[in-house]
């Protein structure tokens, strides 16, 4: 594949000239020989075809001039060949015309289909490595329809910008030199009149639509938004009898669209009868002239149809011209979200002279560390943390107190603010964060499953993953039997989000993809505290065989499922107020042994 064109950004929406000049490297692949070729071959064809597509009518002028008689000053040719022969000359010209034209979309379509294979690719790379900041507040309806108008547009744009305006310019050039030069200036002055006329009125209307399609495409999003989290909290919306609200919240979205979408048509009717208005008094001034050279003989019946044919192609392309605008500037519109969401910077990116990060045991340490997720609102406030290689340290403490935000930054989906935070001596920030996330196994709390095979979603923890493997880990994991009581067994579908399994089981297969990945670090972010009691006690048999011989944080709430752990750290407002073993802690009688005395009750009235 040829190298990646850059994308520039700019502050603010992007515009349209930022927008082309992001699409031209793709035409002109850099270091792709076989697709420059394409790309000079097509355009060779293009110009023979517009050539071939001017001649045409003067062949037509030929065969009607023998037709009628009219026999002064008659070229050889039209005596060598006659009517018959002038009509079928006529005839191939126009094939020839089209023939060229498909041939060169056949020569180009490789080079173009390249082009979006390559930008949906890019797009698809930049948004995984967009930040976690960046993936929580994104609108999933949104983004996609962002994404595929803008390919769409990127692939109109391509084919306007290589065969559109300059084949446009070339063959209304050609015709008003050939006017000019057989019938006169007077011919030239009107029909260029009358170009400069219609492209002035397309393109102050078409500025006027653009701002009408902009809102259309804003409430087109928000009603497949609407819909795409509507259908995704099938549940939620079931379990709140709020089909009649889901429906009637949507049509109000689509109403916006509906709005929006008619008065985009009837500024299209606009447009159209206001271009046919200029067009045609443009053909009727100049057959009029036409009419008038032939009734006092300085023109012949022959000049008379060529006039009308040049006028007739000359339509052709100002009605293209028209709609080549304004696609035009609707694809911009279409692609500058996309190609803004290009733009977007990575908060988090590798260091230039990024290391590869060597793993010799696993010992994690947090050094005076502050990070907030608002500057107005501080989470970790001078954090210290030891977690010794090969040991189980746990961290506890109350909602908002940080503890999944120490998970965020081990995996670097956010830096921190100050401080460091080291692995086995190596400061996070200077590794390779592909190299750091190899390094990390994580069960969250809720785990998520693609919607495929049990088998893909546990082969998912290592690449090329062996059945064998695969069923090591489940066995680990102990779900191996549940999997085989499955009708399909291990090729059976979770559906989306792994709806189909229950919690446990979702736990389960999430472990055991995290066993095959077998990191030397493991985080366990409240990866039971969404389960009942039976169901947790059967996973954390799971999760301490998971452990084993690793370096482990756990980060909990139910305190009685990191009693064994070698070290519990209890997390208040980002700060590290009481630390040591279960025992010690409770012997304290600090905050530690007063959340262990509430849960307790907790356990009591539940038993």
């Amino acid at each position: 594949m040829s190298p990646r064109p850059s994308i520039t950004s700019s502050k603010g929406p992007e515009n349209g000239w930022s927008v082309v000049k992001n699409v031209a490297p793709y035409l002109w692949p850099k270091g792709n020989k076989p697709a420059r070729v394409r790309v000079v071959l097509a355009l060779i064809v293009m110009i023979s075809a517009k050539v071939i597509s001017v001649t045409a009518p003067y062949l037509y002028k030929l065969a009607v001039d023998v037709l009628s008689g009219d026999i002064a000053q008659k070229p050889e040719m039209m005596l060598v060949f006659g009517a018959v022969g002038l009509t079928v000359a006529y005839g191939l010209a126009r094939l020839m015309t089209n023939g060229f034209q498909q041939l060169r979309d056949a020569i180009f379509a490789p080079v173009g289909q390249a082009a979006l294979r390559q930008l949906a690719l890019q797009t698809f790379q930049h948004i995984h490595a967009l930040s976690l900041r960046y993936h929580l507040t994104r609108k999933t309806g949104g983004l996609s329809r962002i994404i595929e108008r803008g390919v769409k547009g990127v692939a109109f744009l391509l084919n306007i910008m290589l065969f559109g305006v300059f084949p446009l310019i070339l063959e209304l050039s050609m015709v008003l030199i050939i006017l000019w030069l057989t019938f006169g200036f007077s011919y030239l002055s009107v029909v260029a009149a009358t170009i400069a006329a219609y492209v002035m009125y397309t393109i102050k209307v078409t500025e006027w639509r653009v701002k009408i399609r902009k809102e259309m495409n804003d409430q087109d999003n928000d009603a497949n938004q609407k819909a795409v989290d509507s259908l995704l909290n099938y549940e939620t919306v079931k379990y709140f009898n709020a089909d009649a609200r889901e429906i009637a919240r949507y049509d109000t979205a689509m109403a916006a669209y509906e709005k929006a979408a008619v008065k985009t048509e009837y500024s299209l009717a606009f447009l159209n009868f206001g271009q046919s208005v200029f067009i045609t008094s443009g053909l009727i001034s100049v057959m009029v002239m036409a009419a008038i050279g032939v009734q006092n003989s300085s023109m012949t019946v022959g000049d008379f149809v060529m006039v009308n044919a040049y006028m007739i192609q000359i339509t052709m392309p100002l009605n293209f011209l028209g709609s080549m605008y304004r696609n035009i500037r609707q694809s911009l519109v279409d692609m500058e979200e996309m190609f803004g969401l290009l733009g977007q910077p990575a908060e988090v990116v590798d260091a230039p002279d990024a290391k590869p990060l060597q793993v010799t045991g696993g010992a994690l340490e947090f050094k005076n560390v502050d990070f907030a997720y608002d500057v107005e609102r501080p989470i970790l406030r001078g954090l210290n943390l030891s977690v010794p290689a090969g040991k189980k340290v746990a961290v506890v403490g109350p909602s908002g107190a940080g503890k999944s935000t120490i998970g965020r930054m081990l995996f670097r989906f956010y830096d921190i603010a100050g401080g460091s935070l080291m692995i086995d001596g190596q400061d996070v920030r200077e590794v390779t964060q592909k190299t750091l996330h190899a390094a990390i196994g994580v069960v969250p709390q809720d785990t998520v499953l693609f919607n495929d095979t049990v088998r893909y979603n546990i082969a998912y923890g290592k690449d090329n993953a062996t059945f064998d493997e695969i069923v090591a880990a489940a066995q680990k994991a102990q779900i191996h039997d549940f999997i085989l009581s499955l009708p399909n067994g291990y090729e059976t579908q979770v559906g989306e989000r792994g709806l189909k399994l229950s919690g446990g089981e979702k736990q389960r297969v999430g472990i055991a993809r995290t066993l095959l990945k077998d990191p030397p670090i493991l985080l366990l972010d409240e990866a039971t505290s969404a389960l009942d009691t039976q169901t947790e006690r059967e996973i954390l048999g799971a999760l301490k065989a998971a452990g084993e011989g690793r370096t482990v944080i756990t980060i909990a709430h139910r305190l009685s499922t990191v009693a064994d752990a070698d070290e519990i750290v209890v997390l208040e407002k980002g700060q590290v107020t009481e630390r040591g073993t279960h025992e010690d802690l409770l012997a304290r009688h600090g905050k530690y042994s007063a959340m262990w005395a509430a849960q307790a009750e907790d356990r009591e009235e539940v038993a």
